[in-house]
């Protein structure tokens, strides 16, 4: 049934002048769509995460990893007649070289792991590779270099693209990562960061509307 504009919710969270994130704000555009957006305020911020939830008092849920420049975000279909809960983190962290499958590892490293939060470069990952996989997979394997990070981004620059973006999230400790090879990806450069989260922006809520 097509959704009848008279029927539409519009719904506006706003948070101003203070937590971490001012500015952040959450608007239903309708009924099971949400906007979300933030100043870009953090020029030494990797990134942001956009997280939601359902209870208050639960665990909140990753919706995506977004690049630093990005300030905007939609989180669509959402279930009719529901509240959510939204808030938004900056990550940092080391980044290693970009390699491309098949070819060079990034540069090797010795030494024991060093605080990633010290801000030392030598917290990169470092003997980053990509390589080809069965099933149209490309396998990622490194050395962990840091002593306390949050997890790992494999970041991806396709041909023509300006940037590396996030794709592929690892839990810390790991060392390897596998990933399936889309259409368009033929080429890319990708790259690893070590990662730490920032604290979290206050967070936001509102209530979905009807469905149809």
């Amino acid at each position: 049934m097509p959704r009848k504009l008279a029927a539409v919710l519009l719904a506006v969270a706003f948070v101003s002048g203070c937590g971490d994130e001012p500015g952040f704000t959450a608007t239903l555009t309708d009924p099971v769509n949400v906007d979300l957006s933030w100043p870009d305020d953090d020029p030494g911020a990797a990134g942001r995460i956009v997280e939601y939830t359902t209870d208050p008092h639960g665990e909140y849920t990753i919706l995506q990893f977004l690049p630093p420049r990005q300030t905007t975000y939609r989180h669509p279909d959402l279930m009719p007649e529901t509240r959510f809960y939204y808030r938004i983190r900056p990550f940092y962290g080391a980044v290693s070289d970009a390699v491309t499958v098949s070819g060079p590892a990034s540069a090797a490293a010795s030494g024991p792991a060093v605080p990633l939060r010290a801000g030392d470069r030598s917290a990169a990952p470092a003997s980053f590779k990509a390589e080809p996989a069965p099933e149209e997979m490309v396998r990622f394997s490194w050395a962990d270099r840091s002593s306390d990070e949050d997890g790992f981004l494999v970041e991806i620059k396709k041909p023509g693209s300006e940037g590396f973006v996030p794709i592929e999230v690892s839990d810390p400790g790991t060392t390897s990562a596998g990933l399936a090879s889309m259409p368009g990806e033929e080429g890319a450069s990708y790259r690893l960061r070590a990662f730490y989260y920032g604290p979290a922006s206050p967070v936001l809520d509102l209530v979905s509307g009807k469905d149809g």
